[in-house]
Formats: structure tokens, C-alpha cells, sequence
């Protein structure tokens, strides 16, 4: 394992739990298929505060879910450290999207107005419903009110506009809901 240098790192799943007594971990996968999570490497977790390279040495879908080891972790004890760990990958290689097109990651932490210019807080996460994904939004410094809003996120109906510079989304959304 070594530490990575100044590189962007993109937030592509969790370790969540120890699995078995051999060393694995459960995997919470952010991509999709969730399975694409293996395809990356290396892996960058945040050891001791600092980004550091990890790499699997095996990893497969289980039920619902992922289960991997890492390389040089044999034992559910040393498993254990890496529980509650965000799962980062060099944002070099993520692929490009389509104009318009988003990774949650880079809409986490933006500020959401309304089109009347009132701010309802900041984009804490999003969450996937089956029909459309929603924007958690939670108070921020400025913000209207301490309310947690869910919001469709719908490009061109309820989401208006995403200014990723300026770090601000802005949506058709009455602030009483």
C-alpha cells in the first residue's frame, strides 16, 4: 500500500462490514452495475487521514451485494480497520459522461436554490428510488430553514440548471415542501 499523491478522487462505494473469518469485506457499490466497482484499481481508502492505495486481491458479487479481500488482509480482525471506509478511485479513471449528464458525486455538496433565488440548503446525497434518483438536501449555512427536502431529481422539470463552478443547482421546487 502506498500513499497517492495530489489526485482527485471520485467516492465509488463503502466497506461496510467484515464478512466471514478469511478476511473479506461487504461492499456497498455506488456504480452500476455494482459490480463495475471491481473493475477499478487501485482503490484509495483513507488510512490514518490520507488517501492510500489498497489493492483487491479478490472480489465477486454475493446476494445483493459485493464481498472482496484486500490484498495482504487475511483475518477478520485486520478486516475490521477497514469498516465504514468511503471506497475512492482516481477521478482519471472514471469515464467521461454526455454533456448534461452527472455523477452523484460531483452534485454532493452543491447549494440548492430555487429559481426565485431562495437557498434550501446543500445537497447531502442522493438516493435512488426505482423511478427517478431524489437529492437529499439538508440545511446549510444561509439556508432557508433546518427542514430536510427530498427533490426529484428531473433534469429539465424540477432541476433547472447545475453550475458545478460556481458549485450551485437550481430548482423548480416550491420551498414549503
Amino acid at each position: 500500500m502506498s500513499e497517492q499523491s495530489q489526485d482527485k478522487h471520485v467516492i465509488v462505494g463503502r466497506i461496510t462490514s467484515v464478512y466471514g473469518v478469511k478476511g473479506m469485506v461487504k461492499v456497498f457499490s455506488h456504480t452500476e452495475p455494482m459490480e463495475n466497482i471491481l473493475n477499478y484499481s487501485p482503490w484509495m481508502l483513507k488510512l490514518d487521514g490520507r488517501w492510500t492505495e489498497v489493492k483487491l486481491a479478490e472480489g465477486r458479487r454475493h446476494g445483493k451485494g459485493i464481498v472482496v479481500r484486500l490484498a495482504g488482509c487475511s483475518d477478520r480482525d485486520v478486516a475490521r480497520k477497514y469498516c465504514e471506509m468511503d471506497i475512492a478511485v482516481s477521478s482519471a479513471l472514471i469515464p467521461e459522461l454526455e454533456e448534461g449528464e452527472f455523477y452523484w458525486s460531483q452534485l454532493e455538496k452543491l447549494k440548492v436554490y430555487t429559481l426565485d433565488g431562495i437557498l434550501l440548503g446543500q445537497v447531502n446525497h442522493l438516493i435512488e428510488t426505482g423511478s427517478n434518483d431524489v437529492l437529499v438536501v439538508q440545511q446549510c449555512e444561509g439556508s432557508l430553514d433546518e427542514r430536510e427536502r427530498l427533490i426529484p431529481y428531473l433534469p429539465d422539470q424540477v432541476v433547472q440548471d447545475i453550475d458545478l463552478e460556481a458549485g450551485t443547482l437550481r430548482v423548480d421546487w416550491d420551498p414549503e415542501f
